[in-house]
């Protein structure tokens, strides 16, 4: 499978900010190559794709610059990361622009999933807009 990237995106955060879970849907839908440049996270995904075998599945992988590791993550996935060092910056290129009228997400402590983000949740800097998210089976498809 051929992926043709259009985007990239740099953020640049503190230990224990956690962005995510988010998506794109429909026509909107992206693929993503994620890596750390500085620092350390621990990087989420979750299978959204409904009838598929793993859906509602999570898998996790530390991203740093010290191991170089790069993580593909697939259209109808979530995606998220909190950050681990004191300080990270994160790279992502995606094979489709950002649309506003075409995001998802779904809430990062949703006990259904019951993701182990390796942190105490009780210290984690979220977002007002990933505080407001919906809880898996609520969330767009």
């Amino acid at each position: 499978m051929q992926t043709n990237f259009v985007q990239d995106n740099q953020a640049r955060s503190t230990r224990g900010v956690l962005r995510g879970l988010h998506y794109q849907v429909g026509e909107m839908a992206q693929a993503k190559l994620v890596r750390v440049l500085e620092g350390e996270v621990l990087d989420m995904v979750v299978d959204i794709r409904v009838g598929s075998a793993t859906y509602g599945q999570w898998y996790g992988v530390r991203l740093s610059a010290e191991n170089k590791r790069q993580l593909f993550v697939p259209r109808g996935f979530a995606h998220g990361y909190v950050v681990l060092s004191e300080t990270a910056e994160f790279f992502y290129k995606c094979d489709n622009f950002y649309s506003k009228t075409h995001e998802g997400g779904i809430r990062y402590d949703d006990p259904a999933l019951a993701i182990d983000w390796e942190i105490d949740l009780s210290e984690v800097i979220v977002a007002e807009k990933d505080l407001a998210l919906p809880f898996f089976g609520k969330h767009r498809s």
